[in-house]
Formats: structure tokens, C-alpha cells, sequence
């Protein structure tokens, strides 16, 4: 009996044994499968959503060089015409959508136009009849941040009036002359040296489950515009430039010609998807990219094509024109010189 009894305990021993072997070596087949890109239930890993979307875009003609300038040579924005006399001719070609509130609008806008809401420009986008679309706003800033958003959505023959109703007559070109002036001359925080190196950042994560690269962009366009124009103050960002990661979109030639907010980054001719120029930026919750052009027009074009790649991403607002508007450097793009006076045309 006793004899039974210690043969029992052996093999119940041994047993135990072995289960709790088998119970530590879990882990570490878990942890096998996941190095050779399997799932515990023996399924590959997913491919993150931001690969899957810069796929997508890339594939589908919508890395920035194509929202800036569409696959078919139309740039994101488009000047007033050069004379009264090609004003009915301009407009007709366009399915207009000015987004200002409805008291601007009902105090003057181009004739045809339509008064939307920023937040209804995808759904009113799909009453264009197929005709090219125009996007109106005060200054050009917000058109073209929709602009942008419309062109990834799929309406690539969408574009902004340039310097908005600021630039089409005197009765409202507020905007822009109220918005222009010097305050980085002698401040502190405006620097003439050269760019601090580059930095190569991870790629952004988006929260989606989603393995269907179109279907995570729409998404991520219909959030963006959800949430509104993204802008930062020209003066906070003068006055606090370590609050943000700056990115100065000049040529070299204009950053330190022109100046620039102190230890901006330039990130520009390479920065698109295709060659992960994109890199450059950091892609970090907390850290507010800002970036800034000459008008706040292309800026804002960039800032809703970075949003939708998942950065928190802001638009200084009236640009260089905003910051420095006396500097002796401008060429071009300085309003209130040249073909940037505003027009006289009618308003409706």
C-alpha cells in the first residue's frame, strides 16, 4: 500500500513538473511567433496604417508636389483675372464655394459664388457637376487649406483665389491690410544664420484598425475638416519658437537672405513621401509642427496634407508678409506691390 502510494506521488510530481514547464516556455513561443511577424493565432502582423496610407497616396498622385500642382499642371491657387473685361468668363468656369460667415458674404462676394460652412466643403464638393472647383475665403489661408483637403479627398481640379477677397476689391480687402507688418524686425527671436541639421523622425502612428489604404485616407480627410483650419499666431510663435517644431518653407536662398524665426528647421524640396523626406518633421503628439511660407497660402496647403498624415500640424497665419513686411528681400508675393494690390472687381 505504502508502495502505491509513493509511485502515485512520483508520477503526480512529475507531472506537475512538466506542466509548469510548459507553462513558463508560453511566453516565449508568444514572444518567437511575433519576432517571424505572426500573430499567436499563427496570422501575419498587421501593416501599420501609416504605411498603408503613404502607399495610397503615392500610388494615387497625392504626395505634397502633387496637391501643391495637380497631375495636371494646376496650382492650388489662382490669381484674379488681369482685367475687368475676363471677369464673366473666369467665374463661369468655376463651381465657387466661399466659405467666410454670412455676414462678410452678404456684404459682397463674386458673383455665383455659394455661402458654405468650412465643415460642408466634402459634401458640397459633390455638387460640382464635375466643373472645377474654387474655394473663396478673406485672405486665401483657409481656401487653401481646403483646397488641399478637397484635392486628397479626390476633387484635384479644385483650387483658391489668391489673397481671397482681400485681393478681388478694395470694399474688402481688410484682411491682408490690417494683417501685414514688422513685428520680427529687431526681435530677438529672428535669426539670420544658417539651418540647424536635419533630424530623421519615425513615421506617424494613426489610430485605426483599418487595412485599407483609401479608406483610412478618406477617414483621415473627413477628421481634418472636422476639426477645423489649424493655425498658430505669428506673434506666439516669435515670441515662444521652443513651443513648436518650426519648419521655415523658404528656399535656402530666402532663409538666410530673408531671415527666419530662430532654429527653424527648413524642411521643403524634399519634403514628400516618395524618399521620406517627410522624416524631417517630428511627428510627436506634443510637438506642434508649425509651418510658415510668405503669404500663409502654401503653409496652409502643407498643414492640411501633414494633418491628414497624422502630425499635429499648425499654419502661421499672413506668413513672412505677417512678420516682416518692410524686409528689403521680397521678388515676389508682398502684398500690396504689384499684381498682390487688390483688384476692383464687382461684388454681388
Amino acid at each position: 500500500m505504502n508502495l502505491i502510494n509513493k509511485n502515485n506521488i512520483s508520477v503526480m510530481t512529475k507531472k506537475l513538473s512538466l506542466f509548469f514547464i510548459g507553462f513558463l516556455l508560453i511566453p516565449t513561443l508568444f514572444l518567437t511567433s511575433c519576432d517571424r511577424g505572426e500573430e499567436p493565432g499563427g496570422g501575419e502582423i498587421a501593416t501599420p496604417a501609416f504605411e498603408l496610407l503613404k502607399d495610397h497616396m503615392i500610388t494615387n498622385n497625392l504626395d505634397i508636389d502633387k496637391i501643391l500642382m495637380s497631375p495636371d499642371g494646376k496650382k492650388f491657387v489662382t490669381g484674379a483675372p488681369a482685367t475687368a473685361g475676363e471677369v464673366d468668363a473666369f467665374l463661369a468656369k468655376y463651381y465657387i464655394l466661399d466659405i467666410r460667415n454670412s455676414d462678410a458674404f452678404n456684404a459682397g462676394h463674386v458673383q455665383g459664388a455659394k455661402n458654405i460652412a468650412f465643415g460642408s466643403i466634402l459634401t458640397e464638393a459633390a455638387n460640382s457637376g464635375g466643373k472645377p472647383i474654387l474655394m473663396i475665403c478673406y485672405s486665401g489661408q483657409t481656401a487653401c487649406y481646403a483646397t488641399s483637403l478637397l484635392r486628397l479627398y479626390g476633387y484635384s481640379n479644385t483650387q483658391a483665389l489668391k489673397w481671397g477677397m482681400s485681393g478681388w476689391n478694395n470694399a474688402t480687402s481688410a484682411s491682408w491690410d490690417n494683417n501685414t507688418g514688422d513685428i520680427a524686425k529687431g526681435h530677438a527671436n529672428w535669426s539670420y544664420a544658417a539651418a540647424p541639421a536635419a533630424e530623421v523622425f519615425k513615421d506617424p502612428v494613426l489610430g485605426t484598425i483599418s487595412q485599407d489604404g483609401a479608406e483610412i485616407l478618406q477617414a483621415r480627410v473627413e477628421e481634418v475638416v472636422a476639426a477645423g483650419f489649424k493655425t498658430a499666431s505669428n506673434a506666439d510663435v516669435l515670441d515662444h519658437p521652443a513651443n513648436y517644431f518650426v519648419n521655415n518653407y523658404f528656399s535656402a536662398t530666402d532663409y538666410t537672405g530673408f531671415g527666419h524665426i530662430n532654429d527653424a528647421y527648413r524642411v521643403k524640396e524634399e519634403l514628400k513621401l516618395v524618399g521620406n523626406g517627410y522624416l524631417g518633421l517630428d511627428p510627436d503628439a506634443n510637438a506642434k509642427v508649425v509651418s510658415y511660407c510668405y503669404t500663409g497660402q502654401t503653409s496652409a496647403v502643407l498643414t492640411a496634407w501633414l494633418n491628414v498624415l497624422g502630425y499635429d500640424s499648425y499654419s502661421l497665419t499672413f506668413g513672412m508678409n505677417g512678420l516682416y513686411h518692410s524686409n528689403p528681400s521680397w521678388s515676389t508675393n508682398q502684398w500690396g506691390v504689384g499684381s498682390s494690390k487688390p483688384k476692383d472687381y464687382p461684388l454681388k
